[in-house]
């Protein structure tokens, strides 16, 4: 496949005649005349100086630093010139507090300078985690081939990873990785679809597309505030009967988790898989705009989930919900959570993965979180995978919504050993929205719409009053105050 350059991507993503170059003359120190000459016959090849090429333009009229891997320039490989170059401009887009885009394309580091060279991976990587400590957006694209050192290190360390269609993308590329081994690479693993499918990667893009992605990013993370949004209607406490509330939350044409997220498509970025290898649709995550606030959005989708469909949410999923939490982390933006699923996998493959493992570590980094949280039961909430996602400071539930330690059928079976208590046994264990709301386990009660269809706007409403109310009241943001809520919800201290 043709391989796309360095300045085919500035010019498609930058607004026109915007580029201005960071770059200045490599230092390449005391290297041999073989070594020399080598430079030369590839700056007379590629038209550039290096192997990467480094600057800022606007994207819809704003800042945005660039840093894009040249292959035409000996196979894109990273020398110490290479590396100075990346860490000055991650630097510079660092203290200008600009969000970065690197487009790598590159066999790994430089095999003249061997030893050194492969070392600066680390030092790029420390030039990385000061721009996240900054809270700025890292945004990566990846180019056919990227493997070696820039693929394990830079090149899989973004906020958000994209990939050309069709590219070659792995630790080691495939002919080295034959000689190596003695055994050929597997056709299909080491492509940007594989990895997508895998949950390695974020999505595909096509060049003319990466515009487009790169300005959603930005414009969905740019600052905003605004007057206080339209509060959803308080629910009436009515004493509904529990059974009928979860009849209703059980039904097929009730929206859930997924129509949230599928609701703020248009202004939202896919986050997909764990990073790790692992992708299940039992949890769907996205960077979205709720209103005037850029959020966060991780939330269970119980049409995915068995019995309605086919992806349990089993171990990885939780993974994947801490990634999405500590990207929102990370950016200094709230999380939100919406809770909607019959319960976590029960499965020997689930169990030997650390099920209850990963709900415990899930529970952990929700209750440590530094941003604004707000979570919202929106139907069912069964067992410890709803638990997993339920701290926040601020705690919603539809009027129908229910939380139980076990699916109501399981809960009968134990103490009655059959199913038909499972109504009365939800009634005496508390699980409804009233009964949560009177012993504090949830803030508020989100009344339930007329037209079930409206049920997806409702709860936005919902989450855009919560977040404003959070902006207004910063004491009741953040680990202490959690720490604080849930000692006095057990002790009443």
């Amino acid at each position: 496949m043709a391989r796309i350059n360095a300045q085919q991507v500035i010019d498609t993503v930058l607004d026109h005649g915007s580029f201005i170059s960071w770059d200045s003359e490599p230092e390449h120190g005391q290297i041999d005349e073989a070594y020399q000459a080598s430079l030369a016959r590839a700056t007379d090849k590629s038209g550039v100086d290096e192997a990467v090429m480094t600057g800022e333009g606007t994207v819809g009229n704003r800042r945005v630093a660039v840093i894009c891997s040249e292959f035409g320039f000996l196979g894109g490989s990273i020398g110490a010139a290479t590396a100075r170059r990346i860490i000055r401009s991650i630097e510079r887009a660092t203290d200008e507090e600009l969000p970065l885009l690197l487009s790598p394309t590159s066999g790994g580091t430089r095999m003249q300078e061997g030893t050194a060279a492969f070392a600066l991976m680390i030092s790029i990587t420390t030039a990385v985690a000061r721009h996240k400590d900054a809270h700025l957006p890292f945004l990566v694209y990846l180019r056919n081939p990227t493997t070696g050192g820039v693929m394990a290190s830079w090149g899989s360390a973004g906020h958000f990873t994209f990939a050309e269609p069709g590219a070659l993308l792995g630790f080691l590329g495939p002919r080295v990785v034959e000689l190596a081994t003695g055994a050929p690479m597997p056709e299909g693993v080491q492509t940007s679809e594989n990895l997508f499918k895998q949950g390695i990667i974020d999505g595909i893009i096509p060049l003319d597309g990466l515009r487009g992605a790169v300005r959603r990013t930005i414009d969905v993370l740019a600052d905003g505030a605004g007057s206080e949004p339209t509060a959803p209607p308080a629910a009436v406490i009515d004493g509904r009967d529990t059974w009928e509330a979860i009849v209703r939350t059980r039904s097929n044409s009730r929206p859930g988790g997924g129509d949230v997220i599928d609701a703020l498509v248009d202004r939202s970025v896919p986050i997909s898989g764990t990073g790790d290898g692992h992708k299940s649709l039992a949890v769907r995550a996205r960077l979205a705009r709720i209103g005037e606030r850029p959020v966060v959005l991780v939330a269970q989708d119980r049409h995915n989930q068995p019995p309605l469909g086919t992806h349990p949410m089993g171990p990885g999923s939780l993974r994947f919900a801490r990634r999405a939490m500590r990207i929102a982390e990370s950016l200094n933006i709230p999380l939100v959570t919406v809770i909607d699923t019959p319960g976590a996998e029960l499965t020997k493959d689930a169990e030997e993965n650390a099920m209850a493992g990963e709900i415990a570590r899930t529970l952990t980094t929700l209750v440590d979180l530094k941003v604004p949280t707000v979570s919202l039961i929106l139907g069912q909430g069964c067992g410890g995978g709803a638990l997993a996602m339920l701290p926040a400071d601020r705690v919603l539930a539809m009027h129908d919504a229910w939380m139980s330690p076990l699916p109501p059928e399981g809960a009968s079976a134990i103490i009655y050993r059959d199913t038909d208590h499972a109504p009365q046994m939800m009634e005496e264990q508390g699980v409804g929205a009233e009964a949560m709301l009177d012993s504090g386990v949830i803030d508020q009660i989100v009344e339930e719409p007329d037209n079930p269809a409206n049920l997806t706007e409702r709860a936005l409403q919902a989450i855009e009053h919560a977040l404003w109310t959070l902006e207004c009241e910063p004491g009741r943001v953040g680990r202490e105050q959690r720490f604080a809520h849930y000692r006095k919800f057990a002790l009443g201290e």
